[in-house]
């Protein structure tokens, strides 16, 4: 058991999700002491959220689950500039009708994991209602003479765009102060005094905690949390078709199911104690599993990930379709199959010519034109982009891919 006092720090401790802490002492007495309204910044580059911020929601999650108050702030008007935070190239600038539809969205995604409505609801703030509004000479006199730009350009996240072709703007580089800005914000409006987010945001936040001292001569705190990779070293939350959506209209639940249930024998534990709310004796118990029974592991945190994201009914029916479909063999035993050299699919096949190759299509033109129609899936997730290899890391459990065109015709590709 963990030394610390609160119940909150205890928990993100145990299960995994400390990486850094500006004051881990002072923060755990912060929690014992009283209810610490805390954030986490988002910005609406998209309709949806994707798994890759599951993370930062499920410590929100954890913080109303034992009496704080979490705030998910929405960058209504960072996202007009976008973080140039180890990215290669600047963002693509969106209007404001775009975001606005955005927020909208992603509001019903957050709707799943915290309770707006409640005796201690959770917030969703945007930081668009003071940003839109500032006045740039009055900003850089109040604001901009507590940042020193040599200390700037000395975060990582700022000097490995420096050294590559693409430039920093200087639109971009006024991102952190603007986030560190939120932070003063927020504390005034709504008594915030934490701040949270992935370990490639901790430049950010500290921006943020000195600004606060030195305009409002107060304590802060920064958390961090590590940047997921799987076991293998692949980046957490991509496929072979890009992002995994939260958002059901964006990636439905049986597909969301299945890449939970693909996930490596090694991250099942770990992926359990960060994704759901089980209690850790019941997840020990299951990363106890050996052999074929981890499966069962697997299909135990689809099944619960899939609940937080979807609900119980749509999670259990994406259960119960992959059981009839891999398990009863109701679709999988009058499947055509394909075989390829395993040597040729460890480096990635061509998709196009892969569809081809199955007989799903006729030619690489006919794929293109059943790409653009949404017509063309690999796992049941839709090919949106021509170019993208099949390889090893769209192997379901059962040692296969199923490629399909439409929703009747399916091709397996085992490789030998």
């Amino acid at each position: 058991m963990s030394a610390f006092k609160s119940e909150l720090m205890q928990i993100l401790t145990e299960r995994g999700f400390v990486h850094q802490c500006s004051d881990s002492e002072g923060l755990d007495s912060h929690f014992a002491a009283a209810p610490v309204t805390g954030y986490i910044g988002f910005d609406a580059t998209a309709s949806s959220l994707h798994v890759g911020h599951l993370v930062s929601i499920m410590i929100l999650h954890w913080m109303q689950k034992t009496g704080h108050r979490p705030v998910a702030l929405m960058g209504g008007g960072t996202t007009r500039i976008g973080d140039p935070s180890f990215k290669d190239e600047a963002r693509k600038l969106l209007t404001d009708e775009v975001i606005a539809e955005n927020l909208a969205s992603i509001r019903g995604t957050f709707s799943k994991y915290l309770d707006f409505d409640g005796a201690q609801p959770a917030i969703m703030a945007n930081n668009a209602d003071w940003l839109n509004g500032l006045h740039y000479i009055d900003f850089l006199r109040d604001v901009g003479r507590h940042f020193s730009v040599n200390r700037m350009l000395s975060f990582d996240s700022v000097k490995l765009r420096l050294d590559r072709e693409q430039s920093l703007s200087f639109l971009e580089f006024n991102y952190m102060i603007l986030q560190a800005y939120d932070f003063v914000e927020l504390n005034q409006r709504h008594g915030v005094t934490l701040q949270m987010g992935g370990s490639d945001q901790w430049g950010n936040i500290v921006n943020g905690i000195e600004l606060g001292h030195r305009m409002l001569d107060k304590q802060f705190y920064a958390l961090t949390t590590p940047l997921l990779t799987t076991s293998s070293g692949a980046k957490m939350g991509k496929t072979a078709n890009g992002a995994v959506w939260l958002n059901a209209d964006m990636l439905g639940s049986y597909e969301f199911w299945q890449f939970w249930r693909n996930t490596e024998d090694g991250d099942v534990e770990r992926f359990l104690k960060l994704f759901t709310v089980l209690p850790l004796d019941e997840i020990r118990r299951i990363a106890a599993l050996g052999g074929s029974e981890i499966n069962e592991g697997k299909k135990i945190l689809a099944t619960e990930v899939t609940a937080l994201a979807h609900g119980r009914a749509a999670a259990e029916e994406a259960a119960e379709t992959a059981r009839r479909t891999f398990e009863e063999g109701a679709l999988a035993e009058n499947l055509p199959t394909i075989e390829v050299p395993a040597s040729d699919f460890a480096n990635g096949l061509g998709v196009l010519s892969l569809f081809v190759q199955a007989g799903l299509v006729a030619s690489n033109g006919e794929a293109r034109r059943q790409i653009k129609g949404g017509g063309l899936r690999v796992n049941d997730q839709a090919v949106t982009d021509e170019k993208v290899l099949v390889g090893p890391d769209a192997l379901t459990a059962e040692g296969v891919v199923k490629i399909s065109l439409g929703r009747k015709k399916h091709v397996l590709v085992r490789p030998v």
